[in-house]
C-alpha cells in the first residue's frame, strides 16, 4: 500500500496565512465601501485575527478581557470611540474648517471628529497602512465588546447580571466616584471582565483623562452596551468609506503637497542647488545634538551630555527645551509646520550657520564652509506612507519659472524605534537588508553606518536583515522567531524601512532624480521584544531607555554627514 504523507502546518504558516487574509479581506472591504464588524461581512476578519492572536493583543482568543492591549488601542482611537456604533473613515473633506472639535488620539496623530451621539469621522491622509491600522484596532475592540455581553446577559430577551447594572449605576452619576465607591464599581467590573480586582484596579488610572477619570467604566459600559444592543436587536455597528477616499487613496495627493511645500521654501532660501542631507527622525533628537551643547553649556558644567539629553527628553522641562529652539532658530533654523495632512512636520538646518566643532574632527570647519551642507529633518512616516513622502521629495522641483531642478542629495538617514528580536529594549540594529512581509520583495543596500561604531558604549548592536511588516498589532512569535531563526537572519522588525529603501532604489537607480551614489544609513533602537512576554509594545513605553541609543544613533549620523 502507498503511504499517504500529510503536511501538517506549522503555527508560523497558519499565521502568515491569517495576516495575508487579513489585507486581501481588508482591502476587498475597502472597495466595498462598507461594512458590519461583527457581521457575516467582518467575519472573515474577525477569525483571521483569532487565528492569528498577535501579542499585542494578548488574551484576544481567551474569554477574559485583553487589559494591556486594550490600553493599547484606546490611546492610539479617538476619545469616545467606544459610544458610537457608525465609523465613517474619510479622506481630509475640509471638516477642520467646520464647527466639528477635533479629536487627536494621545498616540497616533490623526484627526477625528464626533459628528454626533452615534458617528464619529477619521480621516485617513497616511494611505493604506492606517486604514489596516484602524480597522485590526477596532476589530479587536469589537471582539473584546463581546466578551463582556457573554458575561453579563442572562437570556435571550436581554436580562442582565447585577454586577452590569451596578456598573451601568456607576458611570450614569455623571460624577467623580470617591474611593469607595470607585472601588466598588471596580469589584463588579473585575467579575464583568474576569479579571482580579488588583489587575483592574492597577490598570484604571492609566485610561483616565483630566476631564474623565473614571473612563475606564465608561469604556467598558459604552462597549458592552453597544454590544448588546447588536446582539439581541440585530442592531449592528458599520464601519464605512466614504467616496473621497476611495477616490483618492493611492494618488500620493498629501505627499504631493509636502514635498512641494518643502522644494519650494528651500528654493526660496537658495537652498535648493546646495548638497542635502535627509534624516527621517524626531523632531528633537537632531536639534538637540546640533545646539545644546551651546545653548545649554551651565546646565552640562553640571550635568553630563547623557543627563542634559534625558532632561530635554521630560516633556516637563519646557524652559530648557525653548533654550535650545531659540538657539536653533538664532542659527537659522527652519521649521516647516506640516498643512498637508501627512502629519509630518520638517526642519531644515543650514550647516554653515551652526557651530559643529563638537561632532567634527580637526579642519571639519573649513570643509563644512567650502562644501556648505544642508540638513533636513523629516518627522517619522506611517507605514506606507514612508513610500508616498520619500518618492515625492526625491524627485525634481518645478519652480514658478517652470525651470526644472534636481536636488543635490548626497545622503539619506533613516533612524527609528523598532521591535527587536535578540536583546532587549535600548539596544541597537543596523540593518543591511529590509525585507517586505507577505511577498518576497528585499531590498539589499550598503549602510554607511556599522556595528563597529556603537561598540564601547554599554548596549547591544546587532547587525542582519529588518523585517518591514504591514502593521505591529499584526505580529506574533511564530512569525517572528521563523524569521529569526531561518537563513533569513532577521534581527528586528518595523514598517516603513522596504518603502523608504523602494522609492530611494527608484529615484536613484531608474528615474535619475538624485545621483546613483547617494549613501545610506539606517539604525534602530529597539522599542520592545516581542518574543519576550511582557515586553511587546502594549507593556509600555521606552521611558529614558531610548534616550542613550537616540542620541548615539543621532551622533553617528551627524558625525559621518559633517565630517
Amino acid at each position: 500500500m502507498t503511504k499517504i504523507t500529510t503536511h501538517n502546518r506549522t503555527r508560523a504558516q497558519e499565521s502568515s496565512n491569517a495576516i495575508e487574509r487579513m489585507y486581501i479581506t481588508m482591502r476587498h472591504l475597502f472597495n466595498r465601501g462598507f461594512y458590519k464588524p461583527m457581521g457575516v461581512s467582518g467575519e472573515t476578519l474577525r477569525e483571521a485575527l483569532l487565528t492569528l492572536r498577535p501579542e499585542i493583543y494578548g488574551s484576544i482568543a481567551e474569554d477574559k478581557l485583553e487589559l494591556q492591549g486594550l490600553l493599547y488601542v484606546i490611546e492610539r482611537l479617538p476619545n469616545g470611540i467606544e459610544e458610537c456604533r457608525y465609523i465613517n473613515l474619510t479622506s481630509d473633506e475640509g471638516y477642520s474648517k467646520s464647527h466639528f472639535k477635533v479629536i487627536i488620539p494621545p498616540k497616533r496623530r490623526r484627526n477625528c471628529y464626533r459628528i454626533d451621539d452615534e458617528q464619529m469621522n477619521i480621516e485617513i491622509t497616511r494611505g493604506r497602512s492606517e486604514i489596516y491600522d484602524i480597522l485590526t484596532h477596532l476589530t479587536f475592540l469589537y471582539v473584546e465588546s463581546h466578551k463582556i455581553i457573554k458575561r453579563v446577559v442572562i437570556d435571550d430577551n436581554g436580562a442582565v447580571t447585577r454586577d452590569w447594572k451596578k456598573l451601568e449605576e456607576a458611570v450614569q452619576k455623571n460624577s467623580e466616584l470617591n474611593e469607595k465607591d470607585k472601588e466598588i464599581a471596580v469589584t463588579h467590573t473585575a467579575n464583568i471582565l474576569g479579571r482580579t480586582f488588583s489587575e483592574v484596579n492597577a490598570i484604571y488610572p492609566q485610561f483616565a483623562t483630566k476631564e474623565n477619570p473614571n473612563r475606564f467604566l465608561n469604556i467598558i459600559y459604552y462597549l458592552g452596551n453597544i454590544a448588546m444592543q447588536e446582539v439581541v436587536e440585530d442592531n449592528k455597528r458599520v464601519i464605512t468609506f466614504s467616496p473621497v477616499l476611495r477616490e483618492r487613496l493611492g494618488h500620493h495627493i498629501h505627499g504631493e503637497i509636502w514635498a512641494n511645500t518643502i522644494k519650494r521654501i528651500l528654493h526660496s532660501k537658495n537652498l535648493l542647488e546646495r548638497p542635502i542631507h535627509i534624516i527621517s527622525a524626531n523632531m528633537h533628537s537632531v536639534m538637540n545634538t546640533l545646539f545644546a551643547p551651546q545653548a545649554l553649556k551651565t546646565e552640562l558644567k553640571k550635568a553630563t551630555t547623557l543627563q542634559v539629553f534625558e532632561q530635554l527628553s521630560n516633556s516637563q522641562n519646557v524652559q530648557l527645551r525653548n533654550k535650545v529652539e531659540k538657539a536653533a532658530k538664532n542659527c537659522g533654523m527652519i521649521f516647516i509646520e506640516d498643512s498637508s495632512g501627512t502629519n509630518i512636520d520638517v526642519q531644515i538646518f543650514d550647516a554653515t550657520q551652526i557651530d559643529c566643532s563638537h561632532l567634527i574632527n580637526n579642519g571639519g570647519a573649513e570643509n563644512i564652509n567650502e562644501v556648505k551642507p544642508v540638513i533636513l529633518v523629516m518627522d517619522y512616516a506611517f507605514g506606507e506612507q514612508a513610500y508616498e513622502t520619500m518618492d515625492e521629495l526625491l524627485k525634481p522641483y518645478k519652480c514658478e519659472n517652470q525651470n526644472t531642478h534636481l536636488l543635490n542629495v548626497k545622503s539619506i538617514s533613516i533612524m527609528g524605534k523598532a521591535g527587536i528580536l535578540e536583546g532587549g529594549k535600548g539596544d541597537i540594529m543596523i540593518p543591511n537588508a529590509h525585507l517586505f512581509e507577505g511577498t518576497a520583495d528585499n531590498y539589499p543596500f550598503k549602510n554607511q553606518l556599522k556595528r563597529a561604531q556603537f561598540e564601547g558604549h554599554k548596549l547591544k548592536v546587532f547587525e542582519g536583515s529588518m523585517i518591514s511588516v504591514l502593521g505591529t498589532s499584526l505580529q506574533n512569535k511564530d512569525i517572528l522567531r521563523f524569521f529569526h531563526d531561518s537563513t533569513w537572519n532577521v534581527i528586528g522588525l518595523e514598517m516603513e524601512g522596504a518603502h523608504y529603501q523602494k522609492a530611494i532604489q527608484a529615484a536613484s537607480k531608474i528615474r535619475g532624480s538624485i545621483s546613483s551614489s547617494v549613501k545610506v544609513r539606517y539604525a534602530y533602537y529597539a522599542s520592545d521584544n516581542p518574543l519576550e512576554t511582557g515586553s511587546t509594545l502594549a507593556s509600555g513605553g521606552l521611558g529614558m531607555t531610548g534616550v542613550k541609543p537616540t542620541y548615539l544613533i543621532t551622533e553617528k549620523i551627524l558625525e559621518q554627514i559633517l565630517s
